[in-house]
């Protein structure tokens, strides 16, 4: 396999958890090496996309691809029901909660220095690496895209949405960057960020590569070309804009798969797909069955569309029922690409691979999932899921619900099977024993 630099031995500090190697089983070895395309859309309702169950109006074709000619997963998660930890969690391979990274403004902060990312890795090894789209890792000059394993950027480097058409110079969390340097730019931003990822690909087309390439889209403000909004004729004028703005993000993802395509390198690149979290309420997202939005533990904050198409190893039109989440990019990735996990650091990430291909596993990649975040610095919501059963607390009491019967989290079972319900928190509580404070200290009234 291709080898990382020692990059952990001269950086990385001692993580508090203790050091241990990452899970990464099925890995595959040098002779199957790939590049990678990671796709994150932004507040995408589990129900807005097509080959998924939902609303009739939300038609993504070209996302579909993904399932057609790849895997759809049914349980798929994102780490965190809101931004920011998400997008820490997937490039480090590690519960953010680890290095105390618990909500969205904790991107003020910025993911930490001495957090080892996945472009770290992959750039040691060789890799072209960039990164189109929305940061939302930390804003000065130690915690941007280039300091932390990136070759290229073009995005915005802070908080929440963007403007879709403004690319005017700003401030330095919302001008558009290409590489270190502010620049002033027109057109539409989810467009732009599909060309400059276009671009990667072509000029790294002889060599491996990396694109991670985190939409700002379906991330308010609701803003569209009026041609594309009036494709819709949905009674609620806000929905016709955002399934808009969702429809030249897949127009976006079928340029990408096209690029490749036409690359012939198709079959050499892995490409993962799924929303930093739940969709949003008051964008008019549709998360169909699932209870809840964006800001939830809730499976409507949580589970996300989730899709993987490598055509030399994934067969196509597999679904799968294993449940992965969001930081399993990491590993998932680097057995893609041959590249060896690093060894010295606690890692959390594990490569889906198998499950991807169909294969039989003899126990669950994760033997539970967890869920922890926080809002201006106040506990809001925890959860754990381990097999059928999820224990929670969103903003009130622990609630269980078994999903397999009940996946729209209607019937709290808490009662009923008190045992559970017990076994569940012991394992939470010993779990959230190991997490790290904030790294973010809330201001104090003055």
């Amino acid at each position: 396999m291709r080898t990382a630099s020692n990059w952990m031995v001269r950086h990385l500090r001692a993580s508090a958890l203790g050091a241990v190697a990452v899970v990464a089983t099925g890995a595959t070895g040098s002779a199957s090496a790939a590049n990678a395309v990671l796709i994150v859309s932004d507040d995408q309702g589990y129900a807005d996309i097509s080959c998924y169950p939902g609303a009739d109006e939300a038609q993504t074709p070209n996302i579909d691809r993904l399932a057609n000619e790849g895997v759809r997963f049914t349980n798929g998660y994102a780490s965190c029901p809101v931004c920011a930890p998400t997008r820490a969690g997937l490039l480090t391979g590690r519960y953010q909660q680890r290095f105390g990274f618990y909500e969205a403004s904790d991107s003020r902060a910025g993911l930490p220095t001495g957090e080892m990312t996945l472009a770290d890795v992959l750039r040691d090894a060789g890799f072209a690496t960039g990164v189109f789209g929305k940061w939302h890792l930390g804003y000065t000059p130690d915690y941007r895209p280039l300091q932390r394993g990136f070759d290229n950027f073009y995005g915005f480097l802070g908080h929440g949405g963007h403007d879709y058409f403004d690319l005017s110079i700003s401030d330095v969390a919302t001008s558009i960057y290409r590489d270190a340097e502010p620049v002033a730019d027109s057109g539409y931003l989810t467009r732009n960020i599909t060309r400059e990822a276009v671009r990667f690909i072509e000029q790294h087309r002889d060599r491996p590569f990396f694109a991670y390439i985190p939409y700002s889209a379906v991330h308010n403000p609701l803003q569209a070309p009026p041609e594309f909004v009036r494709r819709f004729s949905e009674p609620d004028p806000k929905r016709n804009t955002y399934l808009a703005m969702l429809a030249i993000l897949d127009e976006g993802v079928g340029q990408i798969l096209d690029t490749l395509d036409r690359l012939e390198l198709a079959d050499d690149t892995l490409v993962l797909y799924f929303s930093d979290n739940g969709g949003a309420r008051g964008t008019t997202a549709d998360n169909g069955r699932l209870r809840g939005f964006k800001h939830s533990v809730y499976e409507g904050g949580i589970r996300v569309p989730f899709l993987a198409r490598w055509p030399r190893r994934i067969p196509a039109g597999l679904v799968s029922h294993e449940p992965v989440i969001s930081i399993d990019a990491f590993a998932t990735i680097l057995a893609a690409t041959g590249v060896d996990p690093p060894q010295a650091v606690a890692l959390d990430s594990r490569n889906f691979l198998p499950a991807a291909q169909g294969r039989a596993l003899e126990v669950p990649l994760h033997s539970a999932l967890y869920w922890n975040w926080k809002d201006k610095g106040s506990p809001v919501g925890w959860a754990i899921r381990r097999g059928r059963w999820k224990l929670l607390a969103d903003k009130g009491e622990p609630e269980l619900y078994d999903l397999e019967a009940d996946i729209s989290e209607e019937r709290n079972l808490a009662e009923a099977h008190p045992e559970v319900a017990a076994e569940l928190l012991n394992s939470y509580k010993a779990w959230e024993a190991d997490a790290a404070p904030r790294i973010r200290r809330p201001r104090r009234n003055r």
